[in-house]
């Protein structure tokens, strides 16, 4: 209870969510797990350095055509 003697209030995502973690205590470390796969790598900063010097400036309006000579 609150300050305001008013019961808290739990949303129905939270109780899912709850209830999801209760019934799959492993699930956190599967998460886990299958961000690591993808998204949790070690940087190549000499990669990551060349990809930068070959970037390409971008046109101030990048839907204007080229002007054409005819």
């Amino acid at each position: 209870m609150n300050f305001l003697g008013l019961p808290d209030y739990i949303s129905d995502t939270t109780q899912f969510l709850q209830e999801l973690k209760r019934a799959k205590p492993q699930l956190e470390a599967e998460q886990r797990a299958g961000r690591a796969l993808l998204w949790d790598r070690p940087l190549d900063r000499e990669f990551w350095r060349q990809a930068q010097a070959a970037r390409v400036p971008q046109k101030p309006y990048v839907y204007q055509t080229e002007p054409t000579l005819s």
